[in-house]
């Protein structure tokens, strides 16, 4: 028998959190709760509250809260006093993490790049990747796309199209040009041709770019998945205009998109990659920088950070790439599954006239506004499903449901979802009726 969600009544929030937290917090907005425990795709407050998660810490938790096999590999280091906090000092738990990357995930796909340890968080990696592509290149341009999503740290957000991200800055964000992501002017509008005659134009105002950096499918953007076909694209147009190609696979790689990379087999190779989010398996703080080897020009500490070796990320990465990514039935069944979302999600969005969006096990469905999704997110919320919005106006219901969720767990999470479109767009279907 399925265990279905059972959601607390309404209690009050702590007043600590009022009293000492910055009014900065968000996710705790839509869903107040104080959660007391968390267990494979179920998060569960200290009413005793069961929550199914379909918002998986925004994609850090792949494979669930606390693992077991994860779980115990990190108790298992700890306890035997294993080193946690090394800056970039060789230790047993990166050996192990450098060797399973290695021998699980490049050598397979025939990648050979260097991993360079940053920070702990996404905009960590791809403040790396956007300062070592000017480095090499001597230029300072980076070409980023409409909607897209890079981090929050000044390099990153630069980077990144949201107004409202970008208004906290405090200072130009400069030295980035935005170009049109694939369809943004519509599906009769090749937006690849646009930027290769930008860049082949010496009167476009367009300078040469040291690199251009892209989501496959931007995850906070509306889950607007780019196609083989445009990607490659403009990874030509990179090589042709002597540009690094960055690909941010933070929230789509680590088999969210499907394969451990989501650029895999679309027939080109990026320079350089930035992972986090769910590289440590386990909701750790672990990112990183990936790069072709002739592009490692760094000088000893030229670019570093305190918290760039964090061990316990390490152990439970490495017991994630060991355990799941070893076995080639895993991604078979990842595949399985996001085609039962993708189906489920289509039948779903079909009679309001909706589109859904997305790629793999990162896909959700176009509502039209904002207003709308965050009424269905908040109904979804009521009957114990915790979900979130995408999107420029947050349109887009979004489903980011672990990886290796149980099939009926993950039919009885959509029949919330469903339910609670229906409830709320009532008057729409019998308008149509």
């Amino acid at each position: 028998m399925t265990l279905l969600p059972r959601p607390s009544l309404a209690a009050p929030t702590p007043a600590i959190y009022d009293r000492r937290e910055s009014r900065v917090r968000s996710y705790s907005r839509a869903m107040p709760r104080q959660f007391a425990k968390a267990e494979g795709a179920w998060l569960i407050d200290d009413e005793g509250g069961r929550y199914l998660d379909f918002l998986s810490g925004c994609a850090s938790l792949n494979y669930g809260h606390n693992h077991p096999v994860l779980k115990q590999a990190l108790l298992d280091y700890i306890e035997a006093d294993g080193v946690a906090h090394g800056l970039d000092l060789h230790t047993t738990a990166k050996e192990a993490f450098l060797e399973a990357l290695e021998e699980v995930v490049l050598a397979p796909r025939g990648l050979d790049y260097r991993a360079m340890f940053t920070g702990p968080t996404g905009t960590n990696a791809v403040e790396a990747a956007i300062k070592l592509a000017r480095k090499v290149t001597g230029r300072e341009l980076v070409i980023a796309f409409t909607n897209g999503f890079h981090g929050m740290t000044l390099g990153a957000l630069a980077c990144t199209g949201n107004a409202g991200k970008r208004g906290g800055a405090g200072v130009p964000l400069s030295h980035v040009s935005h170009e049109p992501f694939e369809s943004y002017h519509g599906e009769g509008l090749d937006t690849s041709a646009l930027l290769e005659r930008r860049l082949a134009d010496p009167s476009s105002g367009l300078d040469a770019p040291a690199a251009i950096i892209v989501e496959t499918v931007q995850g906070e953007g509306g889950l607007n998945a780019a196609s083989p076909e445009w990607l490659r694209a403009i990874a030509a147009i990179a090589r042709r205009h002597g540009a690094l190609l960055i690909v941010d696979d933070v929230q789509a790689g680590c088999g969210r998109a499907g394969g451990f990379f989501s650029f895999e087999q679309m027939g080109f190779t990026p320079d350089i990659v930035t992972l986090a989010k769910s590289l440590s398996g386990m909701g750790l703080p672990f990112a990183l920088t990936l790069f072709r080897p002739e592009l490692d020009v760094w000088s000893p500490g030229e670019h570093n950070g305190t918290f760039r070796g964090n061990n316990h990320a390490f152990v439970t990465a490495t017991a994630a790439l060991r355990h799941f990514w070893a076995d080639p039935a895993f991604r078979d069944d990842v595949a399985r599954r996001a085609g039962l979302l993708e189906a489920r999600l289509d039948r779903m969005a079909e009679p309001f006239g909706f589109s859904t969006r997305g790629r793999g096990m990162m896909r959700g469905i176009d509502v039209g506004s904002g207003e709308t999704a965050a009424a269905v997110t908040a109904a979804c919320f009521a009957k114990g499903l915790i979900i979130e919005t995408s999107g420029p106006n947050d349109e887009v219901v979004k489903v980011l449901a672990p990886l290796v969720i149980d099939d009926a767990l993950l039919a009885a999470g959509l029949d919330i979802l469903e339910q609670s479109l229906r409830e709320e767009l009532a008057p729409t279907l019998s308008a149509a009726a």
